[in-house]
């Protein structure tokens, strides 16, 4: 693939995002990686790569001639484990990931086919009831449910570990690098400490294994081939964790359209595949509420996992103060 200045480039809301796009040379080599993998396959580019740079990110749908087009992404250094774990999962639990046509883990890149309509495409354009959203999340707890043997692979292939254990730990680190918390935000975080203890110890005593948890599941990061049915994709804010802390954004998502009542049911759907493992009901709706509150440490990390800023600035401060300070909110009482 040639750099001839075609490419069309989305900004979004980051007109001013420091990413290695910018840099002539690296994005002469990320499209010769792209063409000669393409050209390998006797595949040809067929029109204007579509590019869209983000702090996270950057992502290339490249069209082609007589089929689908492919995307490439490149992640920051902090990120790059995406890749390799994207290709493990595809191994792990076929069918329910994108499988990559290749990846440079050293660099970060990856290759992958299109996925179809994404689950927010599909919302745009057609009516879609609550049990869909149901469906979604018991898929996804059976897919964390079976990487729980998997665990210490996934933290060996470069995926940030925030085990239910240490996170406490990863609170004091969290706090401790971000200035962009106000004196009084910070004193009030940090008079949490104590109850957060409790909220760790009492979630760990549950039992649940520690497992993937996507971090970010919304309607944009899922693609829906079959009613039903559902493919998952960006793995980029990743952590082995608790696996509850993944329900709250997929459950603030269908929250946000069907409104509150429909957390209870999809609470019941998530717990369905932890069920049978001599945890009581009772139990487990605790541990989804506990988690529900902690997963905002997830969040805070991962708005850390950004391309460095030239200037030295910390990248993603003031969103991960913001997640930091959703520790103090009580989560919503049909979370648990």
């Amino acid at each position: 693939m040639r750099d001839d200045g075609a490419a069309v480039v989305d900004r979004g809301r980051y007109p001013d995002a420091v990413t290695p796009w910018e840099r002539e040379s690296w994005r002469a080599a990320a499209l010769d990686w792209v063409g000669g993998l393409l050209a390998a396959r006797g595949l040809v580019v067929d029109g204007a790569p579509w590019v869209r740079l983000r702090p996270w990110s950057v992502l290339m749908r490249v069209p082609l001639a007589g089929r689908a087009p492919v995307w490439f992404k490149a992640s920051p250094p902090s990120g790059a484990f995406e890749g390799p774990l994207t290709a493990a999962l595809a191994r792990w639990v076929p069918g329910q990931v994108l499988c990559p046509l290749a990846v440079d883990a050293g660099r970060g890149w990856m290759l992958l086919p299109d996925g179809g309509e994404s689950f927010r495409t599909v919302l745009d354009r057609e009516p879609v009831g609550p049990r869909e959203w149901e469906a979604l999340l018991r898929q996804y707890a059976g897919l964390q449910y079976d990487l729980v043997p998997h665990a210490d692979e996934i933290e060996r292939l470069g995926v940030p570990a925030a085990r239910t254990a240490d996170l406490p730990e990863v609170f004091e680190g969290l706090v401790a690098v971000n200035r962009a918390l106000g004196p009084d935000e910070r004193a009030r975080l940090e008079g949490l400490r104590p109850r957060l203890a409790d909220w760790c110890a009492e979630l760990a005593a549950v039992g649940v294994p520690d497992t993937l948890d996507h971090a970010d599941l919304h309607d944009g990061q899922l693609f829906r081939p079959a009613p039903g049915r559902f493919t998952f994709f960006d793995w980029g804010d990743a952590a082995v964790s608790h696996p509850f802390a993944g329900l709250r954004v997929t459950a603030e998502r269908a929250r946000d359209r069907y409104g509150p009542r429909v957390l209870p049911r999809l609470l019941d759907a998530y717990l369905e595949p932890w069920t049978g493992t001599g945890r009581t009901s009772a139990e487990l709706r605790r541990a989804a509420d506990l988690a529900w509150r902690l997963s905002s440490l997830g969040r805070a990390a991962a708005w850390g996992r950004m391309f460095p800023d030239a200037s030295g600035a910390r990248p993603g401060a003031v969103e991960g103060a913001r997640s930091l300070l959703e520790l103090l909110a009580e989560p919503p009482r049909a979370a648990g």
